[in-house]
Parts: C-alpha cells; structure tokens; sequence
C-alpha cells in the first residue's frame, strides 16, 4: 500500500445509538472525491474506544466495501491487551484492510521493553503492515525512538504516526530512514513534510479534505512556498477542531455541515454552547457551512 500522502482518520457517524452506514458512506464519497490519498477507520476519531468488538469490526468492514479499492484503508487494532490488540488485528485481516494502525498501550504505562514486546507480538501475528502510533499526550507513555529502532528491524512494521513535534520527527528520519515517519498533529503537518515525514493522518481532513491534499501535493511536487500558503490558511481550523477533545469538534462541525447527526457515546458529549458557537463561526469563513 501508499504509506505516504494526506490520509484521514474517519469519524464514524451514529444515527439513534448505531453506526450509520449511509453518512459513512457519503463521508468516505466526500474525501475521496476531494483527493484524500488514504482512509484510518476506527482510530481515536473513529470513536473506538467506545465500540465494541463486534461494531468495531463492523464499521471498518463498510468502509473497505464502500471504498472498494479506491484508496487504502488501515484499520484501528490498538488496545492496551496485548491479547484484544492481537485479535482486533486478525479479525481486521479478514475483512481486508491494507494496514493496521497501533496506538501504544494507554493507562497501564508499559516500559520500553513492554512496548517491545507488545508490538513484536502484534507482528508475529499478521501479516499485515503495521502502523505504530505514538501520542503520549492520550497514552501516558511515548514510545522513544530507540525503540522504534528496534520495531523498525521487524519486516511488516513500516510506519509510524508520530505526535511529539518537529524534532521528534527529525530524530527518526535519521535514526531510521527506513521507518516511514506520518504526521499526527494537523497544526504541524507542513513543518512535519520538511522534517522528513511522508504525509500524514489527519482529523481535519474530515472537514476539508481538498485543502489538506493540497498541502501534501503542492509539497510532494516541490512547491514549497504554495504548500505553506495552504497550510498557513487552514490554521485556524486546524486550531478550532481541537478546542475541544477529538472527535467532539470535528463530528459536531461535520453535523453543522450537514453530513450526519450531533451524536456522541458517553463520556464523550454535546460541545459547550460558545465553543460551538466559535466552531460554527470558523465553518462559516471557510464557506463550508
């Protein structure tokens, strides 16, 4: 698969306490016809934590079929069970992701050693290329790059999704120049391609998915300039999706949008009225609602 480019970590819309297939669908239709070069279901945006199993594995399976090879598709497998993440990763083989994206283990605060092992099991388990994901702000823990070193040394882990910064992203490329190193902070993504990063995952591609392509694209033809200008024009919305907890502001904006409801699962719920009230504000000088 294309580990590279402006890949989105798709939301996953409920209508009356289920997953609604019919606005994932249209979601998926939006960012593929605005130039999204790849699709994450069910990470941290995906809202995966508060999907069982069985929903888990259903929604990635609607949008492999409704992507229907279009763009790849990597699945959200991270838990912090060794175990449950081994069988999320196989269940998701079956229904035909081309990746798999591991978050490191959250809460339990494993060592570096624990985050070793955990990810070498995963490995051995399938083989399916494997995404690491570092975002020790969610986690508790960061995976350092001496043991990404190591992971790198294992053939199906090819990638990682970095959320620390610039410098972190400068380390690994060249630390490990064969580990594809994928942006994680939607604010960083432009400083992140000249670090060395090979595109990104982003939440603000859910809402403008042609403007986060063009940065990824511009840059990719050595347009550097053009590239910065379309990164510096998204930044306030990549600033106002996160004044709140992801995926609050990015669902609620996608709803102001009219593309699917204003529905959460608990503990997650409805944004503060100002802060919706900013969020609706920023769509607005976008022209996206």
């Amino acid at each position: 698969m294309r580990l590279s480019g402006a890949h989105v970590a798709i939301v996953t819309p409920f209508n009356h306490g289920k997953v609604d297939e019919t606005a994932l669908n249209r979601q998926i239709d939006f960012l593929i016809e605005n130039g999204i070069d790849g699709i994450v279901a069910c990470g941290t945006t995906g809202e995966a934590s508060t999907l069982n199993d069985e929903e888990h594995i259903h929604a990635v399976e609607l949008c492999v079929k409704h992507v229907a090879g279009r763009v790849p598709v990597t699945g959200g497998a991270g838990s912090n069970d060794t175990h449950h993440a081994i069988e999320l990763s196989k269940k998701l083989e079956t229904v035909g992701v081309d990746a798999l994206l591991h978050v490191t283990p959250y809460y339990n605060k494993p060592t570096q050693q624990g985050l070793y092992l955990h990810f070498e099991a995963i490995a051995k388990a399938t083989a399916l290329p494997i995404i690491l994901y570092n975002v020790p702000g969610r986690t508790g823990v960061d995976l350092l790059p001496e043991t990404a070193a190591r992971l790198a040394k294992i053939s199906n882990i090819v990638a990682i999704k970095e959320c620390m910064g610039v410098e972190r992203c400068k380390t690994l490329c060249k630390m490990i120049p064969d580990l594809t190193v994928i942006s994680g902070e939607d604010g960083l993504n432009y400083d992140m391609y000249q670090a060395g990063a090979k595109g990104c995952i982003s939440v603000t591609g859910n809402v403008a998915p042609q403007m986060l392509s063009q940065v990824w694209d511009l840059f990719a033809e050595g347009k550097l300039q053009d590239a910065a200008t379309v990164q510096e024009k998204l930044q306030p919305l990549n600033k106002i999706l996160f004044i709140e907890s992801n995926p609050i502001p990015v669902k609620t904006a996608l709803a102001i949008m009219g593309r699917m409801r204003e529905e959460f699962r608990l503990p997650l719920c409805e944004m503060q009225p100002a802060n919706r009230a900013q969020l609706q504000q920023c769509l607005q000088q976008y022209k996206l609602c």
